[in-house]
């Protein structure tokens, strides 16, 4: 959620930084997909802990992940599903169901769009052409930017170093983008 908490300090407090990058986060309230995708996995969890918790987990493998890098990473019918098992055992013995349940709904209220205009800091958002949670198809990122004076959008297109929402976990894929970005501000690249 940092990309959605960048947003919220341009907004909240317009002169604090230098400059501002969200990576994979829209500038709007979750809603369509991404919001019912949500409200799955918060009443799957809700109606049995346990299984919901699997299942929510499923959703989320599949919402943040990439089909490139899934066929690479299992080329095969048994490493699919060796990849997958052993996925879903690493995630469920490190995830506890209440804790997941509120970062699902911890987004209920975000929503920095009406203010937008506050921005004052220049501000770079960077997504990746393949994320499902924020799909570029939808335009929001097109309609949404020119109300932030100075902010500056890229989509970085899918290859196969991209990770679809994951990809902001990657700088070496959109460092480049940062660095420019931090020449134009005068800092230290």
């Amino acid at each position: 959620m940092g990309g959605m908490h960048t947003w919220l300090w341009g907004i909240r407090y317009p002169t604090m930084m230098d400059g501002l990058v969200p990576l994979a986060s829209l500038p709007t309230q979750i809603a369509g997909r991404n919001r019912m995708i949500r409200r799955m996995m918060m009443d799957s969890i809700r109606s049995d802990p346990e299984r919901g918790l699997t299942a929510a987990l499923q959703l989320l493998f599949m919402m943040t992940s990439s089909p490139l890098a899934q066929q690479a990473a299992a080329p095969t019918r048994d490493e699919a599903d060796r990849f997958i098992r052993e996925w879903m055992a690493d995630h469920l013995a490190r995830t506890d169901a209440n804790d997941f349940l509120y970062q699902l709904d911890a987004s209920r209220d975000y929503d920095p769009a009406p203010a937008l205009e506050r921005i004052e800091a220049p501000l770079l958002a960077i997504d990746s052409a393949d994320d499902l949670v924020n799909p570029p198809e939808l335009g929001l990122m097109e309609r949404l930017m020119p109300r932030v004076r100075g902010g500056r959008y890229v989509l970085l297109p899918t290859t196969e170093a991209t990770r679809g929402h994951g990809t902001y976990s990657l700088p070496a894929i959109w460092e480049p983008h940062l660095r420019a970005f931090l020449r134009d501000l005068g800092l230290p690249s």
